[in-house]
């Protein structure tokens, strides 16, 4: 082997050897924020709100996960969002109206004046 020959490899191997030693941090993959009132949400209660595409479904965390309630959900443009609700207990409609107040809460309150918070899971 040439003198040549033996300093290109030596300095290749010196370039691999630099690339190995000096690696580069990667990239950690980070969640966007949550925007909007899209998820899940819990209220003191122990019942689940599933917000999707629309949807409306409300189920217990009590390990049966029965189906309380359901029904559709708009947001107005001013951010209020309007739940039409179906009672699978009382077997009645109702309509509630939410305030997102910040990413992780939601205030709401029922035609009939009841008031209740909602917290996001995430």
């Amino acid at each position: 082997m040439t003198v040549r020959n033996i300093l290109v490899l030596a300095g290749a191997a010196a370039a691999l050897a630099a690339c190995v030693s000096n690696p580069r941090p990667m990239p950690v993959a980070t969640r966007a924020a949550p925007t909007g009132v899209e998820g899940s949400w819990t209220d003191p209660n122990g019942l689940n709100s599933t917000f999707t595409n629309g949807q409306f479904v409300t189920r217990t965390t009590d390990g049966t996960n029965t189906q309380m309630a359901s029904g559709t959900y708009t947001t107005d443009p001013n951010g209020i969002v309007q739940i039409n609700l179906f009672s699978n207990i009382k077997r009645t409609t109702s309509k509630v109206n939410c305030a997102l107040v910040s990413q992780s809460q939601l205030n709401c309150t029922s035609d009939a004046g009841s008031q209740f918070t909602l917290t996001r899971q995430m």
